[in-house]
């Protein structure tokens, strides 16, 4: 546990309508479609945008998701937040 808190790897997980993406212990919650399932894998991590593999129901698709616009719209400071963040690896429940 203390890896998710101190380490410098994010963690991405989802559950019912809603993803969480998770770092030194802020969890950051956005709304997602109710047809996802689950992400598979993250496939790129370029500085708060994220390239992953994700479960609708018909097989994996390229999915994205735009992490630094998802911080600036909750007021943080975007850029100290994600520069700790050397990688993301999907949390499965």
């Amino acid at each position: 546990m203390d890896e998710i808190l101190t380490g410098d790897t994010a963690f991405l997980t989802n559950k019912e309508n809603y993803s969480f993406f998770s770092f030194g212990g802020d969890v950051i919650r956005f709304a997602t479609p109710s047809r996802l399932r689950r992400y598979a894998r993250v496939k790129k991590w370029d500085d708060g945008y994220l390239e992953v593999d994700a479960d609708y129901g018909s097989g994996e698709v390229e999915d994205y998701i735009d992490i630094r616009q998802i911080l600036e719209n909750l007021y943080y400071d975007a850029d100290a937040f994600l520069k700790r963040i050397k990688k993301v690896e999907v949390l499965h429940a």
